[in-house]
């Protein structure tokens, strides 16, 4: 359960970049400080920021069952390779194979944590 929980806030937490980064790329509603509105009524931005409530959320719980010195590695670097993967899948970012190296060193290190 603990890791269930863990691997929600992941989700949530990667999701959270991915909708906010189609917020910031939308060229139909720019976002603009000027129109307070125009931030209000942006669904991908407001759906990000929920869903780091949310990932905020699963952490402090998951920080219940975990320790610190596991909970917060495995949540950071999980984050960071959903993110890196989902850029690819739906932005069609690039990665070169020193960035799928470092991904694959993030999940090797994040084993080896886990690992007892």
């Amino acid at each position: 359960m603990k890791w269930l929980i863990l691997v929600l806030g992941i989700l949530s937490n990667a999701s959270a970049s991915v909708l906010i980064k189609v917020a910031m790329s939308s060229k139909e509603k720019p976002i603009q400080l000027s129109h307070p509105l125009s931030i209000l009524l942006n669904l991908p931005l407001i759906s990000g920021v929920a869903l780091y409530g949310i990932a905020f959320v699963l952490y402090a719980v998951a920080l219940t069952y975990l320790p610190l010195s596991i909970a917060h590695p495995v949540l950071t670097s999980g984050a960071i390779a959903v993110v890196a993967i989902s850029s690819v899948l739906i932005f069609g970012e690039h990665l070169a194979l020193i960035n799928i190296v470092g991904i694959g060193l993030i999940i090797l290190g994040v084993v080896a944590l886990t690992a007892n």
